[in-house]
């Protein structure tokens, strides 16, 4: 990765970052959108951190970069492992179902919400 381009992600240090690893060595960086609790377990809602080579994070469409396409967001559960790091891991299918139900709940609630306020 380019030093700017690290840099600027580092520019997200109010939003925890998340980076992942793939099988051949390649990082990628999210950004926790939104934590759904589900029972007693945690689980984030993870957005890709796409930083364009001017370096364009407005995740809206009306700077014409592109940046607020939709984008693919993850699902991952927050363990706490043996010394007490938070750890991101792939849910289970039922997980994934619960999680996903709940996250809509939510966004309908703040829809209705929103309506209400107008």
């Amino acid at each position: 990765m380019a030093d700017n381009e690290q840099e600027d992600i580092m520019e997200f240090d109010d939003e925890p970052v998340v980076v992942m690893t793939d099988e051949e060595g390649n990082e990628y960086y999210y950004r926790e959108d939104m934590i759904v609790p589900v029972g007693d377990k945690r689980f984030a809602i993870l957005v890709p951190i796409d930083v364009d080579e001017e370096g364009c994070e407005c995740s809206d469409d009306s700077c014409g970069c592109g940046c607020g396409e939709e984008t693919d967001v993850f699902i991952a559960r927050i363990d706490v492992d043996e010394s007490g790091e938070e750890i991101y891991v792939d849910p289970t299918d039922e997980e994934f179902e619960q999680v996903r139900k709940a996250y809509e709940e939510m966004v309908f609630e703040e829809d209705e919400e929103e309506k209400e306020a107008e």
